[in-house]
């Protein structure tokens, strides 16, 4: 991937997202010590980055392809399979999104108001993409991975233009990783324009795939336990594009416990007045459970999604202390 493929998408999804603002947080550049910025995916369209990749890679295809697909169908924690539902219903294709049982309620409501075909029959996010690639295989679908795929990365790595745009003067970008497609976008662009900025990665401990593998040295599988974060659990594909991507491109990659992400989740509600789900605050986590020392640096935390069940939040929001 180049700047110009991220151009092109930037070009080819402009009319279907939301250039998000980048804002200043006081509280998290208190707690850091240095001028932190978040930038608010949260406040796309459909509350998440996702929507920037599953545009792209829609719209990236019917350029391409003499005819429209005859049916896509991808698999997804939710936020993902949310965006591709939003893109299918504009460009009149039809979607069937395979999610876990338990994937958040607020996630697969809007994949079925978008009027995909919802499955929601994994047992975990593995398990609803193995269904997904089996019914490919069946059916001749074109499954699109949320992350293992060049028109998803480089819609992602959009929102590195926009930093670059809003901040030139940030040398720290913040990303969460799940499969590992907005971390590769933002990493590719941002190192193409300017090798010197720092890019961290953040997992969960309860799911850490990339930080093991990196590691390793090679793709390790694991064992993902339970975590706020429902969009950052799994495995990712075995093939995956991304795990070069990250080798090559990212510094380093922290975790964060489960109490970072709850602390992270609600100090974005009280100082910043800003909804983020597990996945969305696992950026701002990493500042929050001092996983990262960016005293006297300037930083962008990527906000990457909203979309949490007001139960949880309301459970996590009264919490003591």
């Amino acid at each position: 991937m180049t700047l110009i493929d991220v151009f092109r998408a930037r070009r080819r999804i402009a009319p279907y997202i939301r250039r998000t603002p980048l804002i200043s947080s006081a509280w998290l550049s208190e707690l850091a010590r240095g001028v932190v910025s978040l930038k608010l995916e949260s406040l796309q369209l459909s509350n998440s980055f996702k929507s920037r990749g599953a545009f792209n890679a829609v719209i990236a295809r019917l350029e391409r392809g003499s005819a429209a697909p005859a049916r896509l169908v991808t698999a997804s924690a939710g936020n993902h399979g949310r965006a591709l539902a939003a893109a299918a219903e504009i460009f009149r294709l039809p979607l069937v999104v395979f999610t876990p049982v338990d994937a958040p309620h607020s996630k697969v409501a809007a994949i079925r108001r978008h009027g995909a075909e919802l499955r929601a029959e994994g047992r975990d996010y593995d398990d609803a993409e193995r269904l997904a690639r089996a019914f490919a295989a069946e059916t001749g679908a074109e499954f699109i991975s949320p992350y293992n795929d060049a028109d998803v990365i480089a819609g992602a790595a959009t929102i590195a233009l926009e930093i670059a745009e809003d901040d030139g003067d940030i040398n720290v970008i913040v990303v969460p990783i799940g499969g590992g497609g907005l971390i590769s976008g933002i990493a590719a662009a941002t190192k193409a324009i300017d090798p010197d900025i720092e890019i961290v990665g953040v997992e969960v401990e309860a799911s850490c795939a990339f930080q093991t593998s990196v590691g390793a040295g090679h793709l390790v599988p694991i064992v993902p336990g339970p975590t706020l974060a429902d969009g950052l659990g799994g495995n990712p594909d075995p093939d995956t594009i991304t795990f070069g991507l990250i080798q090559q491109l990212v510094d380093r990659i922290v975790t964060v416990s489960e109490e970072d992400l709850a602390s992270a989740i609600v100090g974005l509600v009280e100082s910043d007045h800003l909804v983020a789900e597990g996945a969305g605050a696992a950026a701002a986590a990493a500042l929050v459970g001092k996983r990262i020392d960016v005293a006297g640096r300037r930083v962008g935390v990527i906000v990457s999604g909203a979309n949490i069940d007001r139960r949880r939040l309301a459970d996590l929001l009264a919490r003591p202390g």
